[in-house]
């Protein structure tokens, strides 16, 4: 059944990628908004956390992927789905998250900034890098000739451009940023979620043949990605606020960039888009129940 994934193609249209591409581009301008250019100074005046931080999620977690995929050895598809989402940014609502479980929001912050600002750089390399380290996934990445200038082109489109667009009306319009700040990242959280849902349904034969596949490996990966964060934090003894928030950034990823980039360059080769996909799900879930549980003990403590 693996194996049969991955000559499983899901259906989408061109129409539906530019839908796609606007919405990523869309989270990405509302997180932007957010952003001042002192969350980039963080860097110079608290460098061990983001140290941590940009270790967690560009090294550390792409390489236990790696082991991960070497260990339960998936179906090469779904093993290029894993991949890619290991080497993509940190995703939107992980700033949200460190809010509710009272991590190091100017951290979070600095750290959604900076690898969504290296993602041109840092995910076509790590993907590509780890891909071709695991000859079923190199196999996939030979025959389908990724021409990573053209993925470097599609993620300074959605993510870079916007990030700066996003920063230059907050600092050139403070007072209209308050007010449209919210709106739009609720709008384009709904419209992602909107998509993907639209997604799954429009290829729900395969959701529910391959569900219990995908299910599995996503739960276990985003766990790996939470846990390593954690313990990478802790083994740096950092403050509870700053391991929280590094915890939440390595498991909150960028799925739905994963997904531009599967739809555009892998013709939403179905292995890959359902792992993307559930992660877009899962991570939301996963997430939210450890954001609450810290919130909750964090009140308690208090008390």
């Amino acid at each position: 059944m693996y194996e049969n994934l991955d000559h499983v193609t899901l259906s989408f249209n061109k129409e539906s990628l530019l839908l796609l591409n606007a919405c990523i581009a869309l989270i990405m301008f509302g997180v932007a908004l957010d952003l001042k250019i002192e969350h980039f100074k963080y860097l110079i005046k608290a460098p061990k956390p983001i140290f941590v931080g940009l270790v967690s999620q560009l090294i550390l977690l792409p390489l236990l992927t790696f082991v991960l995929v070497l260990v339960l050895e998936p179906s090469p598809s779904m093993a290029m789905g894993m991949m890619l989402v290991a080497a993509c940014p940190g995703g939107n609502v992980s700033n949200f998250y460190a809010s509710l479980s009272n991590g190091n929001i100017a951290l979070s912050v600095s750290l959604t900034a900076i690898t969504s600002s290296l993602a041109f750089i840092t995910t076509p390399l790590n993907f590509t890098f780890w891909a071709n380290q695991y000859g079923p996934t190199a196999t996939i990445l030979q025959a389908v000739k990724l021409d990573l200038m053209e993925v470097i082109i599609t993620v300074v489109f959605i993510l870079v451009i916007p990030l700066i667009l996003g920063m230059y009306v907050n600092k050139k319009y403070p007072k209209t940023t308050l007010k449209i700040a919210k709106p739009i990242r609720r709008l384009s959280i709904l419209i992602f979620a909107a998509f993907v849902v639209g997604a799954l349904t429009s290829n729900f034969d395969h959701f529910v043949n391959y569900i219990f596949n995908f299910l599995f490996l996503v739960l276990v990966h985003n766990a790996l990605a939470l846990t390593s964060g954690f313990s990478l934090a802790k083994l740096f003894q950092l403050g509870q606020p700053e391991t929280r928030s590094i915890t939440i950034e390595t498991g909150i990823q960028n799925s739905g960039l994963a997904l531009v980039i599967i739809f555009e360059y892998f013709n939403g080769l179905g292995g890959m888009a359902i792992i993307a996909a559930w992660w877009g799900v899962w991570h939301l879930i996963s997430g939210a129940i450890l954001s609450w549980q810290w919130s909750v003990r964090t009140t308690v403590a208090l008390k």
